[in-house]
């Protein structure tokens, strides 16, 4: 008889997997404020650093050309837009194949008071947007002593 280990979380994390891969596509909001997420057919996946001294975000949105990105920051919200257009379709008889996913793609990220919006830089390199955000000096964290 094999034994196997039981891992629950290893189950819990395939699952969310397949869900993530659903590629469902939800209506887009583009003009309300109050709407917090909007997603599209491919949703660039994008890591959120934080450092003493600033935010890095790094969205992975490879075959965008940089001038096709629009960044904007507005009322406390970081918005990256784009589009990626499909690069080759085959069409055969029988079948059709397109590997790349390709559409338009909308996030958005409600940024902490302490994020310098007005300093923000952007760059792109090898498909990978880095924006690199500052915080102000007011926004540190300072320790105040409590008298007995």
């Amino acid at each position: 008889m094999l034994l196997t280990e039981y891992e629950p979380l290893n189950l819990l994390n395939r699952l969310q997997q397949q869900f993530n891969n659903l590629n469902w596509q939800l209506p887009a909001k583009l003009g309300d404020e109050e709407s917090n997420i909007v997603t599209s057919r491919w949703i660039p996946a994008v890591d959120i650093k934080e450092e003493d001294d600033r935010f890095i975000f790094l969205a992975d949105i490879p075959g965008v050309d940089p001038k096709d990105i629009e960044v904007t920051a507005e009322n406390g919200t970081l918005t990256i837009k784009g589009e990626r257009k499909a690069e080759s379709k085959e069409e055969r008889e029988g079948y059709k194949r397109i590997e790349r996913s390709y559409g338009s793609y909308y996030r958005r990220f409600s940024l902490p008071d302490s994020a310098d919006a007005e300093n923000i830089k952007a760059s792109s390199k090898n498909g990978v947007l880095e924006l690199v955000i500052p915080k102000h000096e007011v926004g540190k964290a300072r320790r105040i002593t409590v008298k007995a």
